[in-house]
């Protein structure tokens, strides 16, 4: 049977890094509200939603460009959390996974190379 002392002695080390973990952000979290320069304006107080000055109705008109972006970068952005795996696993992968992430990138350009000749990544 294990004594006290011993699972004391063995999580010693743990219980120290989760306490500096702590110590650490709770510093980084207080700190903002201690040291931060506080002289707010209509500018910083005015509401920000997704690149666009806040509007009353709802139903108003807007530019859809900007969503258009931020899903190409969400596509491409999961495109190198899939090639980061991939690419720590290439020799266990074979030639299947190989041409398999190829086909992957393939339909990848073909679509980027499709909304460039629309016109979506135009900002005019």
């Amino acid at each position: 049977m294990m004594s006290y002392s011993y699972l004391l002695t063995e999580y010693f080390p743990l219980v120290i890094f989760i306490s500096i973990a702590g110590v650490i952000g709770l510093m980084l979290l207080v700190a903002p509200f201690v040291f931060s320069y506080r002289r707010p304006d209509t500018e910083k107080l005015s509401a920000y939603e997704c690149g666009f000055d806040a509007f009353s109705d709802s139903r108003m008109k807007f530019d859809i460009r900007f969503y258009l972006v931020s899903i190409l970068f969400i596509i491409f952005d999961l495109e190198v959390a899939f090639l980061f795996p991939w690419a720590a696993a290439f020799e266990d992968v074979g030639l299947f996974g190989f041409w398999s992430m190829i086909l992957f990138l393939c339909i990848l350009t073909v679509g980027f190379i499709y909304e460039w000749k629309k016109g979506a990544l135009e900002w005019d």
